[in-house]
């Protein structure tokens, strides 16, 4: 079983699980001398970088407490452990070849990849025990070459930015703390979920006092146009009545009246004359 830490979208290549199901099932069958001669060709093997299934064998298992614990425990190096834990307890284990330091360093750079995308140099020459940077470079080239690791070099910075990293087996025990991690991870998922539904619902009803606000509004405009409308209708009503009402009525009238009136007969000023008499 083995953790990733899939970047982009690569994958790893199935024939790295082919080779380690035939070394599997040479383990199984055999014992003895042959048994720990196929443990040595597996950690040898370039295209084998997970040994969790071939621990679990039953008869590899069996050789944690015996004369040849050291195969085991060589094994379970590869499996979960780092180059910098073989340089402090390398009595612990058989002797390895070049090959098998290579690759237990390339195994090193796969587990510093998975715990972060971007690795100073200064932390890879010293969990490798390396003081030669262009030596730093060529295992990590051969690393990327492995299919191992996906990266890039920044020399400027002295930095290996990776894009993939193969995973690891997972150590045993180490399922409770990924149970943890995962348990945590919802926690926090729910947190976020259970915040987003909260401004939902604070959202929501902002939005219902919105609506509710311009139904009053526009409501309150009707009732205004219908008050303004109104007024104007009863200012109408008033100024028909002032030009037509009795009033102004009665007055035409009188005035039409007197204009009658005013004709009258004058008296001819020589018929009242004719009555006068004159003397010498």
């Amino acid at each position: 079983m083995a953790q990733d830490m899939l970047l982009d979208d690569e994958e790893p290549s199935n024939n790295k699980e082919t080779i380690l199901q035939q070394f599997c099932l040479q383990a199984k069958n055999a014992t003895g001398a042959a048994l720990l001669d196929v443990i040595k060709q597996v950690l040898d093997a370039p295209n084998v970088f997970v040994f969790g299934e071939l621990l679990a064998e039953p008869n590899v298992a069996e050789l944690k407490d015996g004369p040849h614990a050291k195969y085991y425990n060589t094994l379970n190096l590869f499996a979960y452990g780092t180059y910098k834990q073989f340089r402090a307890q390398q009595q612990d284990y058989i002797e390895l070849t070049p090959a098998m330091q290579k690759k237990l360093q390339h195994l090193t750079i796969v587990s510093l990849a998975i715990k972060s995308k971007s690795i100073p140099y200064a932390i890879l020459l010293n969990e490798l025990e390396i003081d030669n940077v262009r030596h730093l470079e060529d295992i990590i080239i051969e690393a990327i070459y492995a299919d191992i690791i996906h990266g890039k070099l920044f020399q400027n910075t002295r930095i290996l930015e990776v894009d993939y990293a193969q995973g690891r087996d997972i150590p045993p025990g180490y399922t409770g703390k990924i149970v943890e991690t995962l348990q945590a991870w919802v926690n926090s998922c729910d947190s976020v979920s259970n915040c987003i539904d909260m401004q939902i619902k604070y959202a929501n009803g902002e939005k219902a006092k919105r609506l509710y606000n311009k139904e009053r509004i526009e409501q309150e405009l009707i009732n205004l146009k219908k008050v303004l409308k109104s007024q104007a209708s009863d200012s109408d009503e008033s100024m028909q009545v002032d030009t037509h009402g009795p009033g102004t009525s009665g007055s035409s009238s009188m005035s039409q009246s007197e204009v009658r009136k005013k004709p009258s007969k004058m008296k001819n000023p020589r018929s009242s004359a004719v009555g006068l008499k004159f003397s010498k």
